[in-house]
């Protein structure tokens, strides 16, 4: 069933991205939450340029990712779940679980870590807020996320397939709640207690600090509410918000060259510990 699994993964994972991808950009062309305020053309071109430098760099730096490496653990007895004889079905929820708590956490530690912040920040300068933004990640982030996440499965064991739909989903889901979409109030009130909505995200790249530093969930939103990391709303509303950081807001600071080298430039303010931040009004 391993084999079977990483031979189909690529294909999987191509078609499910590109398929959530359209469908997002279309639906976003239909009903847009928000007036666009930079050209799709130069957003989109760089945005989506840094998707090919992040897998070029990624696939040649590790010679094994995280499905491979689940499938050799199955079949080597690594790993926590694959000790404990525990229903199939219970070891993918658990492993699906685990993992999404692990993104959370992540998050959540490359917006306090200053030096971690300085390569995630890159993800909040976009101006703009739609799906492209779900894949803006600087490279050295990609690779040091793939690490976590590969130590995670080594330690955990779990089973391959929970891991490649954790992934699929994951993708998908970052390219849904990245969205400028218009999803009706009511929906986004029931949707959001089961998953990460635009509307719920979206705070998240408020220019506020203290927004920037809450709603960290990319897939399910329980983290966030159990750890006290949630925010319903943004203090001006969604249309009336400012997307990005206070630094970088350039349109010139949107070119795939800029965004390499951010990490180098200015200083690393605006994380979660940043004493600056006590100097915005609380959000409500």
């Amino acid at each position: 069933m391993s084999e079977s699994i990483l031979a189909a993964e690529p294909a999987i994972r191509l078609a499910a991205f590109l398929g959530v991808l359209v469908a997002m950009a279309l639906w976003e062309l239909a009903a847009p939450r928000r007036r666009r305020e930079i050209p799709r053309v130069i957003r989109w071109t760089n945005n989506l340029g840094l998707v090919v430098v992040d897998t070029a760099i990624l696939r040649l730096t590790f010679p094994i990712i995280a499905v491979g490496l689940a499938a050799m653990a199955e079949e080597r007895g690594w790993g926590l779940l694959n000790n404990i004889d525990a229903p199939f079905w219970v070891a993918v929820v658990v492993s699906m679980l685990l993992l999404d708590l692990m993104i959370y956490l992540q998050h959540v530690m490359f917006h306090t870590i200053p030096g971690l912040w300085r390569l995630h920040r890159m993800h909040h300068a976009d101006l703009d807020f739609d799906a492209t933004t779900g894949l803006r990640f600087h490279p050295v982030e990609i690779l040091i996320s793939m690490g976590i996440k590969l130590a995670v499965v080594a330690v955990l064991g779990p089973p391959a397939v929970a891991v490649l739909l954790f992934e699929v989903i994951l993708n998908a889901t970052a390219l849904f709640n990245h969205a400028n979409i218009d999803l009706p109030r009511p929906v986004d009130r029931v949707l959001r207690l089961f998953v990460v909505t635009p509307d719920m995200h979206r705070v998240h790249h408020s220019i506020d600090p203290r927004e920037t530093n809450s709603n960290y969930g990319f897939n399910l939103p329980w983290w966030d509410r159990l750890l006290g990391t949630y925010i319903a709303q943004p203090t001006k509303g969604h249309e009336g918000m400012e997307i990005g950081i206070e630094q970088f807001r350039t349109r010139r600071d949107l070119w795939l060259d800029r965004m390499l080298i951010q990490p180098l430039r200015g200083p690393a303010s605006g994380h979660a510990l940043d004493p600056q931040n006590t100097k915005k009004e609380p959000t409500e």
